[in-house]
């Protein structure tokens, strides 16, 4: 299934990507590198700033690593050990790259200037306060929205909590046990975010049965830029991305009340995530059936009834304006959502500009749902693929988007690298015996 599904690639890209990819790992780092920098130099935001210079050396290590191994293997010497591996090169990345800044980052946190008007000072991005305040509100209020037309004062982008109401259990560690300096460290809402997207990865592995995984997703999934600075800077659309690939692993299992549940838990995180679960649910219908489909939309149906219901009875008007209005530019206050991505650029051109940017938007969504309907994935790297295009064409072509959220197709793309890894582990397997 792998070698069809490359066919179409030309013979030099696939010998780059496989048999000689030495040259291709020292291009990637040194790409990362160079966008590190700017960022490094450029960003108005002192948290990027902070990553870029740390991710400068992680990726710049990797690169000469890369390097070396490549004026060896041009040598005819053979490499031995974990040192001579690519591998060392994404563990630079990652550990330089990702786990220092994070922490650099977590300790200078607790100097409290991230609520001032001051993105230059700012450690972590707002998301990260938000969700924090959202689990302090849930916990008090049992709802984690504010009413944003009864605050005494204009109300600001920074009162919204424009995700659902799970979002809020990642700030549930610092409401219940912060107010110290070491426990606000060890409960910024960051590290519940990594560690929920590392424990998905060992899930999803385990599920698949551990298999060996290419090099070539961890550098598409985990040390890429998008998701680098993520980790470090901000990290909710980490987890939510792993609990999709997880929601979608257990569904090519053949569990589908499993994977329903851990859907409606992204869906109920954070409403846009909800748009990838059709693709696990066509992945049911293709492998159990009618019977199958019908026992996941129920569990999810249900799940995500249990999980919102509940919190919007509390204050429906509230629930509406930051989870709805909000997203889509129809709230008291306008999103800030616009990086210059085409769907964004198409709809500032005016009205006609905004009907053409959500046509295409519409015409993407048909298209996709077609060729699910016509051609349903049946395996978890299928589903992977589905899941990665229709999550790349919502970013690239709704009006109010982030550049951010590309992290999605780019995460699910490593990760169906792995799930054909572990296909064809188990195609050869049954093969064999």
């Amino acid at each position: 299934m792998a070698v069809a599904a490359t066919r179409w690639v030309p013979r030099a890209l696939r010998r780059a990507w496989t048999d000689n990819p030495l040259p291709l790992d020292l291009a990637f780092y040194l790409a990362c590198a160079g966008y590190a920098l700017i960022v490094a130099l450029t960003n108005e935001f002192y948290g990027f700033r902070i990553w870029g210079n740390f991710a400068v050396a992680g990726y710049g290590l990797a690169a000469a690593h890369s390097g070396w191994l490549l004026l060896r293997a041009r040598a005819g010497r053979a490499a031995t050990g974990w040192w001579q591996s690519r591998w060392a090169g994404v563990a630079a990345a990652f550990v330089i790259g990702m786990v220092v800044p994070l922490g650099v980052l977590v300790v200078r946190r607790l100097t409290g200037v991230d609520w001032l008007i001051t993105p230059w000072s700012w450690s972590a991005q707002p998301e990260v306060w938000v969700i924090e305040r959202s689990g302090d509100l849930l916990l008090e209020r049992g709802t984690p929205y504010v009413d944003v037309t009864a605050l005494g004062r204009p109300p600001e982008v920074n009162d919204y909590t424009p995700y659902g109401p799970v979002m809020s259990l990642f700030g549930l560690p610092r409401a219940l046990f912060g107010g110290t300096p070491v426990n606000d460290a060890l409960t910024d809402a960051r590290l519940m975010f990594a560690l929920v997207a590392c424990a998905c990865v060992l899930i999803a592995l385990k599920l698949l049965g551990r298999p060996k995984v290419p090099v070539r997703a961890a550098q598409l999934a985990v040390v890429f830029p998008m998701t680098a600075y993520n980790w470090a800077t901000q990290g909710p659309d980490l987890a939510i991305v792993g609990l999709i690939i997880v929601g979608i692993v257990l569904a090519a299992r053949d569990r589908p009340v499993a994977a329903a549940i851990l859907l409606a838990l992204v869906s109920s995180a954070k409403l846009t995530a909800a748009i990838a679960t059709p693709v696990p649910a066509m992945l049911v219908l293709a492998r159990l059936g009618k019977r199958g489909l019908a026992r996941f939309v129920t569990a999810w149906l249900a799940m995500c009834a249990l999980l919102n219901v509940p919190v919007l009875l509390v204050d429906p008007k509230s629930f509406l304006e930051h989870l709805l209005w909000f997203p889509a530019g129809m709230g008291v206050v306008t999103s800030p959502a616009a990086s210059p991505l085409p769907g964004h650029l198409i709809a500032s051109t005016g009205t006609v500009g905004k009907v053409a940017s959500f046509a295409l938007l519409g015409a993407a969504a048909i298209a996709i749902l077609v060729w699910l309907v016509r051609r349903p994935p049946t395996t978890a790297s299928d589903a992977m693929l589905r899941t990665a295009i229709g999550l790349g064409a919502f970013t690239l072509l709704t009006p109010a988007t982030r550049y951010g959220y590309l992290v999605y197709p780019l995460v699910l793309l490593g990760a169906m690298l792995g799930c054909r890894s572990a296909e064809a582990e188990r195609d050869e397997f049954v093969t064999s015996s």
